[in-house]
């Protein structure tokens, strides 16, 4: 899991990120991330729509594998950056971690957000 101080609150934070941020895609993911010179710390958002995942157990589940990976990812970021990762696929629920760690990774290097 991240901080609380590595996490978004209120969604009014998001749009800045949704309107301005850099997209990169995949088969299951979308991922906005956008330079933020006014924080000390990156901020990350996983969201997953009740349409694309029904339950809460499952909604919970793929968000806390998303939050695993993202813990070893911040401290190697090269700025400070606003992210949000949308979930667009309920077929990532039946991944291994291996394999939504190895999508994300895909990602995050399309929009080249590591050192």
């Amino acid at each position: 899991m991240i901080s609380n101080s590595n996490r978004f609150h209120g969604h009014s934070s998001l749009n800045y990120v949704y309107k301005n941020g850099q997209v990169a895609r995949s088969r299951w993911l979308i991922i906005k991330a956008v330079v933020n010179p006014n924080r000390k710390q990156s901020r990350l958002a996983v969201i997953i729509s009740k349409k694309v995942l029904k339950g809460a157990v499952k909604r919970n589940r793929v968000r806390r594998q998303i939050y695993t990976y993202a813990s070893k990812l911040l401290p190697n970021l090269k700025n400070v950056y606003d992210i949000a990762i949308i979930v667009s696929s309920g077929e990532l629920f039946t991944e291994s971690q291996p394999e939504i760690f190895k999508q994300l990774d895909q990602v995050i290097d399309q929009l080249s957000l590591k050192k």
